[in-house]
């Protein structure tokens, strides 16, 4: 794995697992934390965020949740332009999690240093504009739409079938021009996965870290989290924290989390063990 992401004119160090904030633009959001609408709120949760830890920030305001309706281009950006804006000098990348390419290319021209799509550049155009662009992008696997992904999740061998299909959009992107630094994956916990299915992931992560690029994962406050513990979204920390750890210790170099001061403290009691060892 190469030892930093190149988000832009910026290169995040991979030295040491990072933490990606969670700031959700929807009025929808699965956690109940979504933001849609309130640019001053949302700019200043992002702040906290950084505060408390986060070595990146990523936005969001289309829901991709379990039974989402998909949103327009245009409100996507409405809710979005505004929240980079204010964040433009906040001192961390900021990556925005979207699947258009027209809400890519011009959040990529406001401010935004990275793209974090859950279709891998499968949209007409994707490809092209971060071909063109120098962003970091994190390529998801996901079975289906969400609107339909968790009616039915199906895989003979779920693991061979998601690494299969990482390895096939890298070498897309790679055939685009995009540079190998600028990737990272993400196996796409809770996005057409049964429980079943996302608990034999986490015991592979290793597997799907020998592809190459950083591994991000996100399993924050998500639903197979709630059928382990029997909580609600909003008591899933504890859980959420446990994850985002075991994650890193089977090779994770990003996680993607909305509890970021628990988990900073969280690892940095894992780097003081591992530099006794």
């Amino acid at each position: 794995m190469h030892r930093f992401l190149a988000l832009g004119p910026q290169r995040l160090s991979l030295d040491r697992p990072r933490i990606m904030g969670i700031v959700n633009l929807t009025d929808d959001s699965f956690s109940g934390d979504g933001l849609a609408g309130q640019v001053e709120r949302a700019i200043a949760h992002a702040q906290r965020l950084i505060e408390e830890g986060a070595d990146l920030i990523d936005l969001g305001a289309e829901s991709s949740r379990p039974g989402a309706e998909p949103v327009a281009a245009a409100q996507e950006l409405e809710r979005l332009l505004p929240v980079l804006e204010g964040l433009r000098h906040c001192g961390v990348p900021l990556s925005v999690d979207t699947t258009k390419t027209e809400v890519m290319r011009a959040v990529l021209a406001a401010g935004a240093s990275m793209i974090n799509d859950i279709k891998a550049l499968r949209e007409e155009g994707a490809l092209e504009v971060i071909a063109a662009s120098d962003c970091g992008i994190c390529l998801m696997h996901m079975q289906g739409e969400p609107h339909t992904m968790q009616l039915a999740p199906r895989y003979d061998d779920v693991v061979g079938e998601v690494a299969g299909f990482l390895r096939a959009r890298l070498d897309a992107c790679l055939a685009a021009g995009i540079a190998r630094e600028r990737l990272c994956i993400d196996p796409g916990f809770g996005f057409g996965k049964t429980l079943a299915h996302n608990l034999a992931l986490l015991r592979a992560l290793p597997r799907l870290a020998a592809l190459g690029p950083p591994l991000l994962v996100g399993l924050s406050r998500k639903s197979m989290l709630g059928a382990l513990t029997g909580r609600p979204v909003g008591e899933r920390q504890a859980a959420s924290v446990a994850a985002a750890l075991i994650a890193v210790q089977r090779g994770a170099a990003i996680v993607r989390v909305h509890d970021v001061a628990a988990t900073r403290d969280a690892l940095s009691v894992l780097a003081a063990l591992q530099e006794e060892a």
